[in-house]
């Protein structure tokens, strides 16, 4: 096990390592510099000054070069400064990861809660009337788009009913676990009722295909009950695709949900990278997609870990 990990270790490096790269090559080939946008805003500007200013940013070397200078200062902590924010990246991106991290974290544990059992007891009895149910749920909420759906929520609990606040994280001036929480409500239910369909629908298949199988027959010829069956014997061999899609989807938790924060005018990561690509913010971008890769491939490693957990056969040496 030690060996594994020790080399899984040395290859997520790798992969960060070679990302970081590809993403710094591709955000520094985008049109325009920060230098370019001072002098498009400011007309007092003259081509020395710009030449003068980029050569104290280092615009002026070559690509791999400034990589180099960068990647130097990243391994020592120093991310350098957004240029929307003008503070340092990590001060600015922190406290957006602390946001998406609540966000995102309890609308994904709302939906595996909610999703999970009810796929499993559909898949009990194919056909039944809590299965044509369920399947009627999914495909429901799969088909909303969430800036509808977050659109109705709004319109309905904020603006008709006034029970809760349209958008933010906080109200200026109060501030408060309750006030956190109440903001909280309308995104967990949009980002929940979107996720909800879907991992219905995977946890369903994957017990009706796993129930199939002979060993839960002899099981039941044994007269093993049926708790016992669905809980000891489907259900963990049932986790080990679902556990790929649950590492595959956390990646994209941390990178945030756009749309979703977008309207609910959350501070999130999504919201965070998507205004920094488009104001050419390049450290501020280029950290945030970083992270998000950081995250899929630690919870692609975390997945490769518990299939060992779920399944005694899977032996990692």
């Amino acid at each position: 096990m030690s060996r594994f990990v020790a080399r899984r270790t040395v290859e997520i490096l790798v992969v960060l390592a070679i990302m970081s790269l590809v993403i710094y090559a591709l955000i520094g080939l985008m049109p325009g510099d920060p230098v370019d946008l001072m002098i498009a805003s400011n007309p007092h500007l003259t081509v020395a000054d710009a030449a003068r200013l980029k050569a104290l940013y280092g615009l002026d070397k070559p690509l791999l070069e400034r990589y180099a200078a960068w990647a130097g200062a990243a391994l020592h902590g120093d991310f350098g400064y957004s240029r929307l924010y003008a503070q340092p990246v990590l001060t600015v991106l922190l406290p957006r990861l602390g946001n998406t991290a609540l966000l995102m974290g309890t609308s994904f544990a709302l939906t595996l809660a909610l999703a999970w059992p009810i796929g499993l007891l559909a898949a009990r009895r194919p056909g039944s009337w809590l299965d044509d149910a369920a399947n009627f749920a999914s495909f429901a909420t799969i088909s909303m788009p969430s800036f509808w759906l977050a659109l109705m929520l709004i319109l309905v609990f904020a603006v008709q009913l006034g029970w809760l606040p349209p958008g933010g994280a906080t109200t200026i001036g109060v501030g408060g676990s309750v006030d956190r929480a109440d903001h909280l409500v309308l995104p967990v239910i949009t980002l929940t009722l979107v996720n909800f369909g879907p991992q219905l629908r995977y946890m369903r298949a994957a017990m009706i295909d796993t129930l199939n199988h002979d060993y839960i027959r002899t099981a039941r010829a044994k007269g093993a009950g049926e708790t016992r069956i669905l809980t000891r014997h489907a259900l963990r061999n049932a986790l080990i695709p679902l556990i790929t899609v649950v590492a595959l989807s956390f990646g994209s938790l941390f990178s945030g949900a756009l749309v979703t924060e977008t309207m609910f005018s959350y501070p999130g990561m999504g919201k965070l990278i998507y205004d920094a690509v488009l104001g050419n913010d390049y450290n501020l971008a280029l950290a945030g997609l970083l992270f998000a890769t950081l995250m899929t491939l630690l919870a692609n490693f975390a997945a490769d870990l518990a299939y060992a957990a779920v399944d005694p056969r899977i032996a990692y040496r």
